[in-house]
C-alpha cells in the first residue's frame, strides 16, 4: 500500500502549470512575431499605395499625351491655317487642327496647351467658318466660346520641340518659317506643277515635369499623319 500511495504522489507532481519564466519567454516571442508581422503589413500598405499612385500618374499622363496625339494627328497643313500648323511659344504649344461636325462641312480650331497654376489646361476655339475668325482665334487670347479642360496637376513645367526636315528638332519658330518659304519657292518651279505644298513641321516632341517625378516624361507624335 505505501508503494501505491507514493506512485500517486508522483503522478501528482508531474502534472504542474508554467513558471513566470517561461510566460515572460513566451510573451516576449509573440511581441516579437507581432512586430516582424506589424512592419510586414505595413510594406504591403505602402507598396499598393505606391503601385496605385503610380498607376493614377500613369492613367493621368496617359490622357494628356494621347489627346494631344489626336490633335497633332489631326493638324491642318499650313496654307490651310495660313501659318505654321503646329508653333511653340515660350511654354505654350499651339495647334491648328481640323474639325469635323456632324452634318457640317469640315472646320478648323485653335487649341493651346499651356501650364496654369501647376496645371495643363488645353484651351479649345469653336470651330471657326472663315478666314477672319481664323485670324481673329490666331490674334487673340482664350476669350468667349472658348472651351478650358483641365488634364493633369501638379506640373511644374512643360515644354515642346517640332521637327523640322532637313533643320531636324528645334523650338525656333524662325527655322519652320524658313521651311516655309522654301515650300513656297518651291511650288513655283514649273516641273512640281500643283503639288500639295509640303509640311513645315513633320513631328512633336513633348517634354512634362511633375512634382512627383525624378525626371520629365517625354512623348513624340507625328503631325498629321
Amino acid at each position: 500500500m505505501k508503494t501505491t500511495v507514493r506512485c500517486k504522489r508522483r503522478g501528482r507532481s508531474g502534472a504542474r502549470g508554467f513558471t513566470l519564466i517561461e510566460l515572460l519567454v513566451a510573451i516576449a516571442i509573440m511581441a516579437v512575431i507581432a512586430v516582424l508581422s506589424w512592419r510586414g503589413l505595413d510594406q504591403i500598405i505602402r507598396g499598393r499605395e505606391t503601385i496605385t499612385n503610380a498607376m493614377e500618374d500613369e492613367r493621368v499622363f496617359a490622357q494628356l499625351f494621347d489627346q494631344m496625339r489626336i490633335d497633332a494627328r489631326q493638324a491642318a497643313s499650313d496654307d490651310e491655317s495660313g501659318q505654321a500648323a503646329v508653333s511653340v511659344s515660350g511654354s505654350v504649344l499651339q495647334i491648328v487642327r481640323e474639325t469635323v461636325l456632324p452634318g457640317t462641312a469640315p472646320r478648323l480650331q485653335v487649341v493651346r496647351y499651356r501650364v496654369s497654376e501647376g496645371r495643363v489646361i488645353r484651351y479649345a476655339s469653336p470651330p471657326l467658318g472663315n478666314v477672319g475668325e481664323l485670324r481673329s482665334a490666331l490674334r487673340g487670347g482664350e476669350g468667349s466660346g472658348w472651351t478650358a479642360v483641365p488634364l493633369m496637376g501638379g506640373v511644374g513645367a512643360i515644354s515642346a520641340r517640332v521637327y523640322v526636315p532637313k533643320v531636324g528638332w528645334t523650338t525656333q519658330m524662325k527655322d519652320v518659317q524658313s521651311a516655309i518659304t522654301e515650300n513656297d519657292n518651291n511650288l513655283k518651279v514649273p516641273q512640281l506643277g500643283n503639288a500639295p505644298l509640303p509640311r513645315s513641321v513633320t513631328g512633336l516632341e513633348v517634354s512634362v515635369g511633375a512634382k512627383s517625378l525624378a525626371r520629365p516624361v517625354m512623348r513624340v507624335f507625328l503631325v498629321g499623319e
